[in-house]
């Protein structure tokens, strides 16, 4: 019988993947962009028009694959959607024993 492990928040962290914080940080920042065209009812190549993208490249977005997408690429394309992109640094409690997490919270 397997064990139940208790997510960490984050699954590739809970997969034991190498830079799991980044690839976290990059799929909710496609998972924004993401959504951003479907709720503009962008086509992939009207997407890929506006963004300055191909269309391959809209197209894994829409499929959620951040694969070659930097954390910069991705902000990048943010602005281009019209959205704001604030960075607020804020210390770890000194309780907390673990380092700082980056988290990406939409308004």
């Amino acid at each position: 019988m397997s064990e139940i492990k208790q997510s960490s928040g984050n699954v590739f962290a809970d997969l034991e993947l190498e830079d799991a914080g980044d690839l976290l940080v990059r799929a909710e920042l496609t998972r924004q962009i993401h959504d951003l065209i479907k709720r503009r009812g962008l086509t992939q190549t009207a997407a890929a028009r506006l963004l300055g993208l191909a269309q391959p490249d809209v197209s894994q977005l829409v499929r959620l694959r951040h694969t070659g997408f930097s954390t910069d690429r991705l902000l990048r394309l943010l602005l281009k959607l019209g959205q704001d992109v604030d960075i607020v640094l804020k210390p770890v409690s000194a309780r907390r024993r673990t380092p700082g997490k980056v988290r990406v919270v939409a308004a």
